[in-house]
């Protein structure tokens, strides 16, 4: 699998959107996009004209790049949401919604999705009981997700304990002193707070 392992400050630049992929970082004055908004590379600051695929194909890139998930992944999500019920790419947010380290990320335990990824990735979490490490395991309304029992006196973990949760999604519920949540119910269009028109990304799977 082809991991990126460049600036990632650098893809933010490529989209001409900040993706957040930095936690913190981002946040602040000395986050790179901010001085220097424009895609990288010697020729990034004269790419003006871009065609219609070119926007589509830049919308699903930058969603790509806000999950953290790579080619055929998105593409399986792509096909399992146009099976789905509903609408084609709204179901499929939910889907990318729903992924336990973008759970992780939302309940706040992780600065970045990036940190939530390798918090699963290491088994720091259970799933109704259950050690899951698989990132991209898709939760349930009612599933209960915790940091497990024997890594709660954690360093990471203690200070996590004394924050305050901002923004967190009504779909769920995230209790900082037991480390542990649930989820309320699965998200809607409203939950994805990401500027994404998935419309587009229909659209250039659909050709």
């Amino acid at each position: 699998m082809a991991v990126y392992r460049d600036a990632k400050c650098k893809l933010c630049r490529r989209e001409n959107s900040k993706l957040f992929l930095k936690g913190e970082k981002c946040y602040m004055e000395k986050c790179p996009f901010n001085k220097r908004p424009v895609p990288p590379g010697p020729h990034g600051a004269g790419r003006k004209k871009i065609s219609e695929y070119g926007l589509q194909l830049r919308e699903k890139q930058k969603t790509k790049r806000i999950y953290g998930v790579q080619e055929g992944q998105f593409r399986h999500y792509y096909e399992v949401a146009d099976r789905m019920k509903g609408i084609t790419g709204e179901n499929m947010l939910q889907l990318l919604e729903r992924r336990l380290d973008n759970v992780v990320f939302r309940m706040g335990v992780g600065a970045s999705r990036t940190q939530a990824r390798q918090l699963v990735n290491h088994a720091h979490f259970t799933v109704n009981g259950r050690t899951v490490n698989v990132p991209s395991y898709s939760v349930k309304v009612g599933d209960v997700i915790a940091v497990k029992e024997n890594r709660k006196n954690n360093k990471f973990f203690e200070q996590i304990k004394t924050m305050k949760v901002a923004n967190m999604p009504k779909w769920l519920e995230f209790d900082p002193e037991k480390l542990e949540g649930k989820v309320l119910a699965l998200p809607t269009r409203e939950d994805v707070d990401s500027q994404i028109a998935e419309h587009m990304i229909v659209e250039l799977y659909s050709k």
